[in-house]
């Protein structure tokens, strides 16, 4: 393929398009807190009819960025690394990291998901988002993103394409310790979205000790 395309006149040439990535900020569990989700909403999953997200995609967004252009991705890694940096100060005497509970099932009929959710929303959660908001808001200007900056509302998506109204049901709670996050890449294939984890940052120093 050469580096420019023909237009359709036939008498110019004009640059390709940019590549891009389809990417989101999100707290990405380890593969036991993968298997325990799985576990807990196995039932309710079976229970919709739907389209089981695979164990390996499960996450809870934080912050959905969408198409991105691939020179702008450092961009987003600084700012990741900025709050990441900030908040594991103010945690490095914490006896133990904030905890998101994930205790109830709830179908979203008009996105057609059923996702675990929290019966009580962590605030430490809530600060990581704003405080990346915050931070994106700051770089959007000339910086090719357009982050979408809805209220938080923390939730990890089990199942897709339920399209029959299912009732809410119990689950295990599932305790989620709040130690980082992820910037992760969403690509679609035929069988459903597929996520890679580009950078992951600590927010709990603890951890390199």
């Amino acid at each position: 393929m050469t580096r420019f395309e023909a237009s359709t006149s036939g008498d110019r040439e004009v640059e390709p398009r940019e590549t891009t990535r389809r990417v989101f900020f999100a707290l990405w569990p380890d593969a036991g807190l993968r298997t325990a989700l799985a576990r807990a909403t196995h039932k309710a999953v079976s229970a919709s009819g739907g389209r089981p997200v695979s164990a390996h995609g499960l996450h809870a967004t934080l912050v959905f960025l969408g198409s991105v252009i691939e020179p702008r991705i450092p961009e987003l890694e600084a700012v990741a690394g900025r709050v990441a940096g900030a908040f594991s100060e103010g945690w490095t005497s914490r006896a133990a990291p904030p905890q998101l509970i994930f205790d109830r099932i709830e179908h979203w009929q008009k996105s057609q998901v059923i996702c675990a959710t929290v019966g009580a929303e962590s605030e430490e959660a809530v600060a990581i988002v704003d405080s990346l908001a915050e931070a994106l808001k700051r770089e959007t200007i000339g910086a090719g993103f357009s982050p979408d900056l809805k209220p938080f509302r923390a939730h990890v998506t089990v199942a897709r394409k339920v399209a029959r109204t299912t009732p809410m049901l119990d689950m295990h709670s599932v305790p989620w310790n709040c130690t980082g996050f992820a910037l992760v890449e969403s690509r679609t294939a035929a069988g459903g979205a597929i996520y890679s984890v580009i950078n992951s940052w600590t927010l709990d120093t603890r951890q390199n000790t």
